[in-house]
This record gives C-alpha cells, structure tokens and sequence, in this order.
C-alpha cells in the first residue's frame, strides 16, 4: 500500500514511537501523582519529561501551561467552552475544521454568541484587510485560525495577523502544523496553540496538546472536574497549571509515544522533514499538473503551502477516485469534504468535497511517482 493519508494520521510511527508505548505499558505501574511507590513515580517522571520535552519543541518557558488533552478536538474545545460567554463576539476564518465551526455553532444556540466568519480567497488565504477591518469595528473576545489547512495545506500568514489581531485573544489550530512547522510561543504572542500528536508529531492517536499563554487559565472554565493527585482535602479543583485542566488518569503511553515523537523530528531535523515533504508533493504536482479535466486546489506558490493536495477529476466523483485508488493501484488517499466544509465552500469545491492526497516523511520518490501514474491513468 502507498498511504497518502498522511493529514489523517501520520504512518508508519518511528520505531521509537512504538518501542516507547510498549515500553510504558510493559514496565510502569501505577498512575502519575497518585501514589508514592517506585511505578508511580517514574510514572511522574515520564508525564514531566514529555512535558517539558513539548514545551521545548514549541518555544514555551514554563512546561506547566502545557495542558494534555485527548486530542486538537478537545484542546479547541477547553479554550472555546471554557473561554466564551454569554453574547461575546467571535471571529473565525473561513478555513477552519468542524472542530472549531460545529463548537462555535453549538455556542451560537446555548449562549446566544456572535459569529463571523472572515473570508478567504479560492487558495485559502485569509483577506487581511477585511479582517482588520471587522476588528477595527467593534472588539472581538476571539480569533480563531486554522494555521495549516486540511485541505488545501495553505499556510496563513501568522505574523501578519498576529501584527493586526490587537487585544483580541488568539486560538491557533496547529493540528495540521505543529511538526511540518516551526513555531516559537515564547517570542510570539499566541495566546493559545491547540494540536494533536498523532499527525505532524509521529505520535499515537489518543493525546493531544493545549498550549494557553501564562496568565490566560484564569479566564478559562475547566471541561473537566475530578482527581488530580493534588489538593485531594477539597472538593474544588485545584486553581493551578496543569492541574485545572486535567484530571484523570493521563493516557501516559500515549503520552511518552508523543515524547519519543518529538526526539525522533529534533534527530532528523525538522527542516529536513519539511522539505521532504514538501518536496514529494511538488514533484506529484509537476507530474500530473497538465493532465486535462484535472482540477487542483489551494496556493499556486506552493512556498506558501504544507505536503497536502486536493484535486478533482472532472465527471468522477471524488469518491469514486478514491475507490479506484486503493483497490486498483493500493494508494490511499482521502476523498469528501475532510470534515471542513466551511473550507470547500471557500474554495469551490462544496458539496462534493475533492480527493486529498497528503505526504509525509516515510513515503519516498516511488510513492508520488506511481500516485501520479495512477492518477492519470483514472483520469485517462
């Protein structure tokens, strides 16, 4: 099999990503925090390493305002429940991922909230302008932006909207960033960063990451109540970083695969593994760009985008493609609407969705060279 499903999730894992999971689940008794036996605490010792370990990778000074989560899906929502209250006026990009645009529709309903949708244009990009426009008109309580899109892999231009975005607070989704791109919070003023380990971070599924600036957890309500191994005399959860926001027994294998994860970019680099990425996607591109009836989407300067292309042939329902992909030639690739159909409206291609084809690091000059024969050959 040829797996161009790397947006889903990222395949295979490092060796050290599996050798970690196993290891954990193998050797180490007991839960983090919760008791004082040898198992316990180099249960402790793992749940703290990872946590600086992520801290480290994403530029954060103090490992406590890692918060981790079950996935991006939670992250966004801890800061969009938590964060949001009765009539406060919320931005978001017309990019973003049902993760974000089913919460805020829920919202809309249960706290009467104001939700504006910024415009984009047909690759993706976010209009600046307007943007600042709307934000110069009347106080937003948030901006949400999908950083690295799904669908498109467009990239939005962080520093510009970070320039123009003034008090109003900031939620990144990352979960299609945070391991193709560098990003450094502690010199940047995000003020939240939510992402996922099992894609760009080579890590299971299961474990996620919410990263919120200091000074912000006040503002947040936790999703969650319950044990946390501290302040265990009251009956109120403990107001602290990272204890406000996790109880529960953590997903601690998951957890330390996420951490072996991270050792495993930081070892080959991660603008090595950028640029092999990206690298197989151009030369997927280049083949198949002059192919008649072909459809592709997102930034023309792919500079300015991740590993992800998403196309259409024309009288073929992307569906159908996809089906014909995997039994016909064993490629792997994604078709529909990627749980983003605030993006195919965006960029044209709602409601029928396209065929998404996404590279990673472990797939190699072979894969996007027979994906384009194949393709070509449906296409034929």
């Amino acid at each position: 099999m040829i797996y161009l499903d790397q947006a889903a999730t990222s395949f295979p894992k490092p060796v050290e990503v599996v050798e970690a999971i196993a290891s954990t689940l193998k050797n180490i008794p007991g839960s983090p925090g919760r008791s004082a036996h040898k198992g316990a605490l180099e249960a402790s010792r793992i749940l703290f390493e990872a946590r600086e370990k992520v801290a480290s990778f994403i530029g954060a000074e103090d490992s406590s305002s890692i918060i981790f989560t079950s996935g991006a899906t939670e992250s966004l929502n801890l800061v969009l429940q938590g964060l949001l209250k009765e009539g406060d006026r919320v931005l978001a990009t017309s990019m973003e991922h049902n993760s974000v645009a089913r919460v805020l529709g829920h919202l809309k309903k249960e706290r009467k909230l104001e939700v504006i949708y910024l415009p984009c244009d047909e690759e993706g990009f976010l209009d600046l302008e307007r943007c600042e426009k709307i934000l110069r008109e009347k106080p937003a309580q948030l901006l949400c932006v999908n950083l690295v899109s799904n669908v498109t892999g467009t990239i939005q231009p962080l520093h510009e909207i970070l320039a123009l975005k003034g008090e109003t607070l900031l939620l990144l989704d990352g979960a299609q960033a945070v391991g193709h791109l560098p990003l450094d919070v502690g010199h940047l003023p995000i003020d939240f960063l939510a992402f996922s380990g099992h894609k760009g971070l080579f890590g299971p599924p299961g474990v996620g990451v919410l990263y919120l600036r200091p000074g912000l957890e006040e503002k947040l309500r936790p999703l969650k109540f319950g044990g946390t191994g501290s302040r265990s005399e009251f009956l109120e959860q403990p107001p602290f970083l990272p204890d406000r926001f996790e109880c529960g027994t953590p997903n601690l294998p998951g957890i330390a695969g996420l951490a072996a994860g991270i050792d495993f970019i930081e070892k080959i680099g991660l603008t090595k593994i950028h640029r092999h990425e990206t690298a197989l996607a151009d030369i997927f591109l280049d083949r198949i760009k002059e192919c008649p009836g072909l459809k592709i989407y997102g930034p023309q300067d792919r500079v300015k985008a991740s590993a992800i292309v998403s196309l259409n042939i024309e009288g073929l329902a992307p569906s159908e493609v996809a089906r014909r992909l995997d039994r016909e030639f064993g490629v792997a690739v994604r078709a529909g609407l990627h749980c983003a159909p605030l993006a195919h409206q965006t960029i044209g291609s709602f409601p029928q969705g396209t065929v998404r084809f996404s590279f990673g690091y472990f797939n190699r000059l072979a894969d996007a060279e027979k994906a384009a024969e194949a393709l070509l050959a449906i296409a034929g």
